[in-house]
């Protein structure tokens, strides 16, 4: 079984087993539903039933059954969680989950030349940006528009893009 990271626990909030939760994932609202099943990360992965759900500034406050005490929780501060790939669903076909676009090779269309391979991808306000590394050169940014990337094939584990012009 896969997992994939939707989360870090960032801190403990309050005495009754709350943790404050950055999304690292674009369903939150998917993710993070009482009843949920979770992985937290550690040397020995912790399953957890989501209880009880609520926005808090940036954050999303969780609590998990049977574990609704802060002396509970408070060990998995600075851990990930994690869902099971089984529950990830299905996309539609221009759509693609991190998971699927980091380590892709990145072809440039202008001479087929290989430009590296996706180490990260950046969530800005306006797209998403990926951090394209290739050994002795400079990491690239790639905004992750229609103008930018051209094609992505999962099987050949490749994306073609068009670079942006340097002004």
């Amino acid at each position: 079984m896969a997992l994939y990271k939707v989360g870090s626990i960032v801190n403990t909030h309050g005495i009754r087993g709350e943790v404050r939760v950055i999304a690292t994932t674009d369903f939150p609202e998917e993710r993070f539903v009482k009843g949920k099943e979770l992985v937290i990360d550690g040397k020995t992965p912790t399953k957890v039933t989501i209880a009880t759900v609520r926005p808090h500034k940036q954050f999303i406050l969780l609590s998990f059954v049977d574990l609704q005490n802060i002396n509970l929780v408070e060990q998995f501060k600075g851990h990930d969680l994690q869902v099971a790939d089984a529950d990830l669903q299905d996309l539609d076909d221009d759509e693609y989950y991190y998971h699927d676009i980091v380590g892709l090779t990145v072809i440039n269309n202008e001479d087929n030349s290989e430009l590296g391979s996706v180490k990260e991808i950046l969530q800005l306000p306006a797209n998403d940006v990926w951090v394209v590394g290739s050994k002795g050169k400079d990491d690239l940014y790639l905004p992750f528009t229609e103008q930018v990337v051209t094609e992505i094939d999962l099987e050949a584990k490749t994306a073609h893009v068009n670079l942006l012009e340097e002004v």
